[in-house]
């Protein structure tokens, strides 16, 4: 059975909410700028949001959980941003081929691996030919013994996941963490729908 998400806003029950952006997605962004219209799924709060839109991309912010999105919404707008009630995994007809960029952070370590499958076909959906996917993953830790979310993913299976449909660009163990993430726990990768 899948978490209720709206019932952890509700209960206040949100240790993924840090209070603002992911570290190595802003480490990533000083050097690398993504352009044009931008899909964050599992947006939660907005903070990644925010970020990519103060860069000047038109940003979507997508989340399954509506108290998610009113927290997102209460907070000034940073720029081209918005937000939107729908659920990733079954991503709806009008949101198909219509993004330059998916950013991936926390949305897939959320889900149960089960669901991985159907989460890679949505980002595909999404993007379109020759689309960036630029993801922040939680891996696998030797000495983590807890049971998910957050579920880790190794490099192996990063790889098994997206290679039928996605070309890997780039790959680097970030410097930058939230301070609860020991370096080691993420791996930034960027990747290019294939054509």
């Amino acid at each position: 059975m899948s978490k209720d998400w709206n019932r952890a806003y509700s209960e206040g029950n949100t240790p993924w909410d840090k209070g603002y952006a992911s570290p190595p997605l802003r480490a990533f962004l000083k050097t690398y700028r993504l352009e044009g219209r931008v899909l964050v799924p599992g947006c939660g709060a907005g903070y990644d949001v925010r970020l990519l839109a103060e860069q000047g991309a038109s940003v979507l912010g997508l989340d399954i959980a509506p108290l998610a999105l009113e927290k997102a919404r209460s907070v000034p707008t940073a720029s081209y941003e918005n937000y939107a009630l729908a659920d990733f995994l079954n991503l709806p007809k009008n949101y198909h081929d219509q993004f330059d960029a998916v950013v991936e952070h926390t949305c897939l370590c959320a889900l149960d691996p089960a669901d991985r499958e159907a989460y890679v076909r949505s980002a595909q959906q999404a993007l379109k030919p020759g689309g960036r996917f630029l993801a922040v993953f939680f891996r696998e830790v030797s000495d983590d013994t807890r049971e998910g979310p957050p579920h880790p993913i190794s490099s192996d299976e990063i790889e098994a996941l997206f290679a039928k449909d996605f070309e890997m660009l780039e790959r680097t163990i970030p410097e930058e963490t939230y301070s609860s993430r020991p370096v080691g726990s993420e791996e930034v990768c960027l990747m290019r729908k294939k054509i």
